[in-house]
């Protein structure tokens, strides 16, 4: 049967946080994140390729290309099949559409290991791990079928929406209090050849959480102060003398998922962020890691309120709304933005980004290992950190693009010295950090 070339395609426009990552994307800035899971036994390809297809064809939000409008990129229905290949590239890099049948997310594997990487303007993190986890599954059940073959969740109806939630929930009377100070930048020597290190600290969650309760913190909240002291310590010390001494602020920008805060069942992006503003007069101060745990506590108290967020979130949402910005020709809008992004990352150290647990129902536990989740760094924010939590692992990653790892092994033997047990694993880019100096 031939197919009828003029039936149109399905199209939904891009949500506001989504607009901008296509505009603003390309080889330096990716804006891919990445999650993985660790299997116990080796990946079948053949059978992850109908685990993805299958997936795709439940969650059909996934099932798009990306097309250029007059003034906006939008989402048009993708008739081609994703693309299972084994993991040959760095991750969170550039996800190629013309290599990859159009998909804003490309699914690669290497020995007992699954990843799916994300290009942003598709989906957060949160609702990308229900679709990972949904092709997990899948993968088990179609590898395993007597194990699986009257599991319930197969039962189970998926209900879903593509809405935008930001025009739902903004308040357009919101007043933005965004600090206009730059932040300290990280420093040191970039990796050559554009390669991108991943060190993953595999944390006893028992030994990590005795630490936060005597804190009185939650796992963000303490790793957040983990982060600073560590930049403050193995970095700004180390680059910042005499002349090159910076007065800047480390700025540490935290995601923020709307839909603890704001009523949404979107499958696209709905997610906003709160930055922590570490002065280095305070950070310097008997080098005192208490007064680092009582400013980030503080912060996060002050700045977690529906009030603040709904600031934030507002002000990116007028900003998409503006009038003349959406009459501004695409052409001209990516010139624009993709400096104005540049400008704009010069006000955020790093990025730390925790979705939480990820939870696995049933027999499927008995497969897995753990999650992984990785953000690309870029050349302004050089490194970028992510989390999650499985079962009684938290994974706490590091991406970089610098040579020097100092950061990653401060992070390491700082949790050692608290009696908190981690493993070590990472793609070999650079030295081990948990050898000794």
């Amino acid at each position: 049967m031939k197919k009828d070339k003029n039936k149109k395609m399905k199209w939904r426009r891009l949500d506001n946080s989504a607009k901008i990552f296509p505009i603003s994307a390309g080889r330096k800035y990716s804006t891919v994140f990445r999650l993985s899971v660790v299997l116990d036994e080796v990946i079948e390809p053949k059978v992850l390729q109908m685990a993805v297809e299958q997936t795709v064809e439940k969650y059909k939000s996934f099932k798009v290309r990306m097309k250029s409008g007059f003034f906006w990129y939008y989402l048009e229905e993708n008739p081609k099949k994703p693309i299972v290949r084994k993991e040959k590239e760095y991750p969170c890099t550039y996800i190629d559409p013309r290599k990859n049948n159009g998909y804003l997310f490309k699914v690669t594997y290497f020995e007992s290991k699954i990843n799916i990487d994300i290009f942003h303007s598709l989906t957060d993190g949160n609702t990308g791990t229900t679709f990972f986890r949904e092709i997990v599954y899948k993968y088990l059940e179609l590898r395993h079928p007597k194990q699986f073959e009257n599991e319930e969740r197969n039962l189970r109806k998926l209900h879903y929406t593509t809405e935008d939630s930001y025009l739902k929930n903004y308040d357009k009377k919101a007043k933005s209090n965004a600090s206009m100070q730059k932040a300290y930048k990280l420093r040191g020597k970039k990796i050559k050849l554009g390669a991108i290190s991943a060190i993953h600290e595999i944390i006893d969650l028992e030994s990590l959480k005795k630490e936060c309760e005597r804190a009185d913190m939650t796992i963000t909240q303490y790793m957040t102060a983990v982060l600073i002291f560590c930049i403050y310590k193995a970095n700004y010390l180390k680059y910042s003398s005499g002349k090159r001494k910076s007065e800047r602020p480390i700025k540490v920008c935290i995601p923020v998922n709307l839909k603890k805060y704001f009523p949404s069942e979107t499958m696209s992006n709905f997610f906003s962020y709160i930055t922590l503003e570490a002065s280095l007069d305070k950070l310097s101060e008997n080098n005192n890691f208490e007064k680092i745990l009582k400013f980030v506590k503080d912060s996060f108290k002050a700045k977690l309120r529906k009030e603040e967020i709904m600031k934030t979130m507002s002000a990116n949402v007028k900003l998409g709304t503006n009038f003349f910005i959406k009459t501004i020709p695409l052409l001209l809008k990516k010139i624009i933005v993709r400096l104005s992004y540049i400008e704009i990352r010069k006000y955020t150290t790093i990025t730390y980004s925790n979705i939480g647990r990820v939870g696995i129902i049933g027999k499927y536990k008995e497969y897995i290992k753990y999650f992984l989740m990785l953000i690309a760094p870029e050349p302004v924010e050089k490194i970028k950190c992510s989390s999650c939590t499985y079962e009684n692992k938290f994974v706490f990653t590091f991406t970089s693009i610098l040579q020097d790892n100092s950061i990653e092994k401060e992070f390491y033997k700082f949790l050692k010295q608290r009696n908190i047990n981690v493993e070590i694993e990472s793609n070999g880019v650079l030295d081990d950090i948990s050898k000794e100096n």
